[in-house]
């Protein structure tokens, strides 16, 4: 499709008025919703000082991508060193990815009501102390209390990021939201390879008071080259919707609980820990639904999540991003069962889908204007699903290791060739809701990847021979995959900066 022809028209997109009616929506960079356009221009960061700024919001981003998989590395020490039982300390990650279904979106929404800058200094200096605290944890209850609070400081991170950017970047946020993408594969990459330092030549206390000279780091540059948030004489600021957060906690919630309980080996798919939960959990999202369809002002507006274009933006993320980050997750697991690859050999092909991750993001992200939207999803959504359907098939012509390693780097650069035009996409719709749309497009990767490991984990848990099982699985994710491109066809096409 041609690129469209002026902001919001053109076939396949969404005019500005359908999108955010009570918010003004332009291709220049004064208009800003939330924040009232006067002085919006004079808040916007002069182009010598956007390298600093997105160094910036940037080391956050990586902070909380490294955090996301640095604990991993440390739960068999924190066993022992905190004298607690697997199924307890499996919570400590548990707590951190369950703290950021629930804190993303409440996150989106306070960005905008204190503001960005604000909102992130505060983030910051949240998620420093809750590390802090974390390292200096004498028992596992207080630990995973902890990592929850830690994940509300993180849960800030991505929505008052994107916003800041897409707020003071002017004709450059494309590229910088673009390059969000390479960022959290760099957390991923090399997360286990400082845990595994901390743990062996310090403490597993380390992995989390890193966290603490960071912050300060941050809150220093933060308050230096970040401008200060301007009035927002445009904005309504009206009570909370306490009952819609209420509604969706509770059924992220129980639904979470009730898919990580199907994941434990001997549990039954019918058993009460199961079905109670998850029965709860399906309420209260289809309350939560019917609930944006009546409130006046959910903290969620509903059309970011099924509206025109939208609807097509999150359902490519949460498949092609979350569901396929969490089946990639396990693809060490699968190299041990099936192919008897060692621990180490298999821990590293999750290096090869980060480092092809980074590559492809970059270079989709710096490209994305001539490119524009669908041809990059199209390639990456293909790319993925021959990646994942290679997985699955037995090595033709090579080692185990190196078809895994290939097939494994062929995800990751399909999910960097995607990952700039899906943000972008999503954004361009409507600019001044950037930090809700940031923190919808999180919450689908974290809900999207912990259900495919927990359904994936639940299979394996009453397999007899659990590798061809897994290899079913891939194949049949891939088939999903395959099936799912034609979505790509109802993202709006777009070419250039906006």
């Amino acid at each position: 499709m041609p690129a469209d022809p002026s902001p919001g028209e053109g076939t396949g997109a969404v005019p500005a008025a359908r999108v955010a009616p009570a918010v003004p929506v332009a291709s220049g960079p004064a208009v800003r919703a939330g924040s009232g356009a006067s002085g919006a221009a004079e808040r916007e960061v002069p182009p010598p000082r956007w390298v600093l700024v997105f160094v910036v919001v940037a080391l956050a981003l990586l902070m909380s991508s490294l955090d996301g998989t640095i604990v991993a590395t440390a739960l068999h020490a924190i066993e022992q060193g905190l004298h607690a039982s697997i199924n307890w300390t499996s919570w400590v990650i548990t707590a951190y990815s369950v703290g950021l279904v629930l804190m993303l979106s409440l996150a989106g929404k306070l960005s905008v009501r204190f503001g960005q800058r604000r909102y992130f200094l505060f983030s910051v200096v949240l998620f420093a102390f809750a590390s802090l605290c974390c390292g200096l944890a004498t028992n596992i209850y207080f630990l995973i209390a902890l990592r929850a609070l830690q994940a509300a400081g993180g849960a800030g991170f991505t929505p008052s990021a994107t916003a800041i950017v897409v707020e003071r970047f002017g004709p450059a946020r494309d590229k910088a939201v673009g390059l969000f993408g390479s960022i959290f594969p760099i957390g991923s990459t090399i997360g286990p390879i400082f845990g595994g330092l901390f743990v062996t030549y310090w403490s597993w206390r380390g992995i989390f008071f890193v966290n603490v000279p960071i912050g300060v780091v941050l809150v220093v540059m933060c308050l230096r080259y970040v401008p200060r948030d301007g009035e927002r004489r445009g904005a309504v600021q009206g009570p909370l919707d306490l009952r819609g957060m209420a509604l969706l906690g509770t059924g992220a919630l129980a639904l979470m609980l009730g898919i990580s309980e199907l994941g434990k080996s001997g549990t039954q798919p019918w058993s009460p820990p199961v079905v109670v939960p998850t029965a709860l959990g399906v309420v209260g999202l289809v309350l939560f639904g019917r609930h944006l369809r009546t409130a006046s002002d959910p903290f969620i507006p509903a059309r970011l999540i099924a509206g025109r274009g939208f609807a097509a933006v999150n359902l490519i993320n949460l498949l092609y991003g979350g569901a396929t980050a969490g089946m990639i997750a396990l693809v060490p697991l699968y190299a041990v069962v099936r192919y008897h690859i060692g621990v180490l050999g298999s821990g590293t092909l999750l290096t090869a889908d980060g480092v092809a991750a980074i590559a492809a993001s970059t270079a989709a992200a710096m490209g994305l204007r001539r490119t524009g939207y669908r041809l990059p999803l199209y390639l990456g959504s293909a790319v993925i699903a021959l990646g994942v359907a290679a997985l699955a098939l037995r090595p033709l012509g090579m080692s185990a290791y190196a078809w895994l390693a290939l097939a494994t780097s062929a995800v990751g650069i399909g999910a960097g060739l995607s990952a700039p035009a899906s943000r972008n996409a999503g954004l361009k719709l409507a600019p001044g809701q950037s930090a809700a749309i940031a923190a919808l497009r999180s919450t689908g990767r974290q809900v999207g990847s912990i259900a495919t490991i927990s359904v994936t984990s639940a299979l394996l848990s009453r397999a007899a021979r659990p590798g061809e099982v897994q290899a079913i699985a891939l194949g049949v994710f891939a088939l999903l995959l395959a099936c799912c491109i034609p979505v790509v066809a109802r993202v709006p096409e777009h070419r250039g900066s906006w």
